[in-house]
């Protein structure tokens, strides 16, 4: 297929041909997500790679090769790194193929993904060194939660809670926040969902999109999992595979303990996906995300109503409106 290039891709791919040592390859673009950052699959008749391009002024690789070679060295399957040139803002990697994890994983597939995926997550969280990684710490927390009142709330809907919602959400962040700050800090991906996670050629799962991993709660990756964009998991199979996590990531903690565990970091992730979403939409102009929202909120009405603890919120978040 024909593409019309602009300059920097032009010059990515004439960057990836040369570090390749090759005469000539074509181009065709592979994705783009939610930041700044392409991705292009440089291919000829033999092999394929990816170019990812992250203009400097806006992205920073220099996180994502450090954090490669973390994985790396615990034996996780992440794209090969052939060349880099972060002035420019190029990388030349691995091509995984197309079999992305959101492709595949289904109802009736879920029992054949999920034990890999346990696998996985057991890596990630066990294996891969978390030391000098940015402290995912109370500060960072409430950044996050502060982006749906900052953005969808007052930005998206004009809302303001009042006195009485504004305690509600005060007091909802920091029984987060303190949950959060009570687990084992480790690896922590950040965004391991269905699309960020490919069956390479050697049938072994794949990991890409890495670049902002952090040192922080156990069990956020594992809810980053339970609860994403792209398909909706039944309670019974949340509980039970949590359950499935427990025996392997935490089996000192009780099964309740850990069910809130994870439910409570679903919450906070959840309610940050919703203002990243409006963030998208209002500062950056990318309007294929809002329209998720009612999705997230979905989710957070299910898990609320579980915690005593978040009935306050959860009556005013009832009475807030959801669609984009």
């Amino acid at each position: 297929m024909e593409i019309e290039l602009d300059e920097r891709a032009r010059a990515g791919h004439r960057w990836a041909v040369e570090n390749l040592g090759l005469a000539e390859a074509k181009i065709n673009v592979l994705a783009a997500d939610a930041s700044f950052r392409r991705y292009f699959r440089i291919h000829n008749q033999a092999n394929s790679w990816v170019l990812m391009d992250a203009p400097p002024e806006q992205e920073d690789s220099a996180p994502f090769v450090a954090v490669s070679q973390r994985l790396h060295q615990a034996g996780v399957r992440a794209p090969e790194i052939y060349a880099q040139d972060l002035t420019q803002g190029y990388l030349l990697l691995e091509d995984f193929g197309d079999s992305l994890l959101r492709e595949l994983l289904s109802t009736d597939s879920a029992e054949h993904w999920m034990p890999p995926l346990f696998d996985l997550l057991s890596e990630l969280a066990l294996n891969v060194n978390a030391q000098g990684l940015p402290a995912w710490d109370r500060p960072r927390l409430q950044e996050e939660l502060d982006l749906f009142t900052d953005w969808y709330l007052a930005r998206h809907l004009a809302h303001d809670w009042g006195p009485s919602g504004r305690a509600a959400w005060q007091a909802l962040c920091e029984q987060l926040i303190e949950r959060a700050e009570a687990q084992p800090q480790v690896f922590v991906h950040r965004d391991f969902h269905s699309c960020n996670l490919l069956l390479t050629g050697a049938q072994q799962l794949g990991v890409i999109d890495f670049q902002d991993a952090v040192r922080g709660p156990l069990s956020y990756d594992f809810a980053s999992l339970l609860w994403d964009r792209y398909i909706h998991w039944p309670r019974h199979r949340i509980e039970a595979w949590s359950e499935q996590m427990r025996q392997r990531l935490a089996p000192d903690r009780t099964p309740q303990d850990w069910q809130c565990d994870v439910d409570w970091m679903g919450l906070q992730r959840n309610l940050k996906i919703v203002g990243i979403f409006a963030r998208l939409h209002y500062r950056d102009g990318k309007a294929g995300y809002l329209h998720m929202a009612p999705q997230f909120f979905a989710y957070l009405r299910d898990v609320l109503p579980r915690y005593q603890a978040f009935k306050d919120f959860d009556a005013i978040l009832e009475d807030l409106p959801c669609a984009p």
